[in-house]
């Protein structure tokens, strides 16, 4: 069976989001690399494989899928029975667990982290200033997120329950950049919050992934 194809850069959020998962599941997959300073992502032939011109886009056989969490969720299904069981889907409860916990991080983490991570590296590259005003109400509005996952991981190991999932698996990117950041004591001043970064930053999938996320 031919590898994944999988197209963008290993800096990407997305891309690693999506690599982790691969290998948490050990599917084998191949990285295409996409030309952003040229804008090859804003135009055909890659506009048929993401018609939004953003990375990623994956090639599984005639299969063509973009969107991160999606294909992290068709990943998943379609290699259930091997690696990592990020999905619980054997149990009807820790599985509804998984969906909530993998929300929380779409609707409440991810809006207010990715402000920072853009303005703190993205901006600066392209020869802007970083808007501070920006950053400061995006940290504290993360660190109440953050009180709420204090609160959960005090009683559960990870955020799904006693079990790593794609729950969790999905706050790695950005959260790892977050760490390089003036602010990363919004995680470290959180007991339960740092254990459980201290904890899904050390798997060795992730720590494959990261070796090649640097932005610049």
């Amino acid at each position: 069976m031919a590898p994944l194809k999988i197209y963008g850069i290993p800096a990407s959020t997305c891309v690693a989001r999506i690599m982790i998962c691969l290998e948490e599941k050990g599917v084998e997959y191949e990285l295409v690399p996409v030309d952003m300073a040229t804008g090859e992502h804003k135009r055909h032939p890659y506009l048929a494989k993401n018609p939004f011109g953003q990375i990623p886009a994956v090639e599984d056989g005639h299969i063509t899928l973009f969107e991160s969490r999606a294909i992290n969720g068709y990943v998943t299904n379609k290699y259930k029975d091997i690696g990592t069981d990020l999905l619980h889907q054997d149990n009807f409860e820790e599985r509804a667990f998984v969906a909530v916990w993998h929300e929380v991080e779409a609707q409440q983490f991810n809006p207010v982290i990715s402000p920072i991570i853009y303005q703190h590296f993205i901006v600066p590259m392209y020869g802007g200033t970083a808007d501070q005003s920006v950053i400061d109400a995006n940290v504290e509005k993360l660190g109440k997120v953050l009180d709420v996952y204090e609160e959960r991981l005090s009683k559960n190991k990870y955020l799904a329950g006693n079990f790593y999932s794609l729950a969790d698996l999905h706050h790695i990117p950005f959260t790892h950049y977050f760490m390089f950041t003036p602010w990363a004591d919004v995680i470290n001043s959180r007991p339960h919050v740092k254990a459980w970064w201290e904890d899904i930053s050390s798997r060795p999938a992730t720590v494959k992934v990261a070796q090649g996320m640097r932005f610049g």
